[in-house]
């Protein structure tokens, strides 16, 4: 049995869940699992949100430990079907580890890629559907939908002058959406400020995250939920400041 191998295929496993928005569970019960089906006795799994750490003891007694760091991530509900998948059938089978190896690394290209289009026209359907639900009419549907077009344009292409922060960027959007509904309610083209303005935040609010949280709070995963109720806070906030200097520089006009 080739532990290096075995060990790299669950910590990339388990860096797949994570990236994909795995709750902290899911990554570590998936590993281990993993481990279990080939044979390992006694895993350690340990994940939090930006990294994963798997060790082992061979039957010498030789620990190997494999960490691997993540970076920052959103929800890919897809990637973490697949995930689910290929973990479940990895533990059903047990393939040699070469296959092992070749299917968890082929995880990213089995993702589907949407063009630019496809994406931005998501950011606009998504807040022109929350209109009516916060009472907008036609007028405000057409308005949300532009200010969603603006937001998926700021998340897509704004990257190179914003960097990869997460609170700029979200402050950036925020403030160019709740600017631009202002600017199109103004100009007559929307019934009300406030629809428009929130059905366009309402895809940039961190509901996953903080769900994730909450969950990990109930399960015991006290620096995890730390961290993710952070990190929620922390964009809820950027939310919030975005839409007050956007509100802001609107009433200059």
């Amino acid at each position: 049995m080739d532990y290096d191998k075995l060990l790299n295929i669950a910590a990339e496993l388990g860096y797949q869940l994570m990236y994909s928005g795995a709750e902290i569970y899911r990554v570590e019960e998936s590993a281990r699992r993993l481990l279990h089906a080939y044979g390992l006795e006694s895993p350690e799994v340990f994940a939090i949100p930006n990294c994963v750490i798997v060790s082992v003891a061979t039957p010498e007694g030789h620990p190997i430990t494999r960490m691997r760091r993540v970076p920052a991530h959103g929800t890919d509900i897809d990637r973490l079907e697949r995930c689910n998948g290929l973990c479940r059938r990895l533990c059903a089978e047990t393939p040699p580890l070469d296959e092992a190896q070749a299917a968890v690394g082929s995880l990213p290209e089995a993702v589907p890629q949407y063009s630019p289009r496809q994406v931005l026209l998501g950011y606009g359907v998504a807040p022109a559907f929350f209109a009516p639900l916060f009472g907008g009419g036609p007028p405000d549907i057409a308005c949300a939908f532009l200010c969603g077009l603006a937001v998926g344009l700021c998340l897509l292409y704004g990257g190179r002058f914003i960097g990869a922060n997460s609170f700029f960027r979200t402050v950036i959007c925020s403030a160019a959406a709740s600017l631009m509904a202002l600017l199109l309610v103004g100009a007559g083209l929307g019934e009300s400020v406030d629809v428009v303005t929130i059905s366009t935040l309402m895809v940039l609010v961190p509901g996953v995250a903080l769900t994730n949280a909450m969950r990990e709070i109930m399960a015991g995963d006290t620096v995890s939920a730390l961290s993710r109720t952070a990190d929620a806070i922390l964009v809820a906030s950027a939310i919030a400041l975005g839409a007050a200097a956007g509100q802001a520089v609107g009433g200059l006009f």
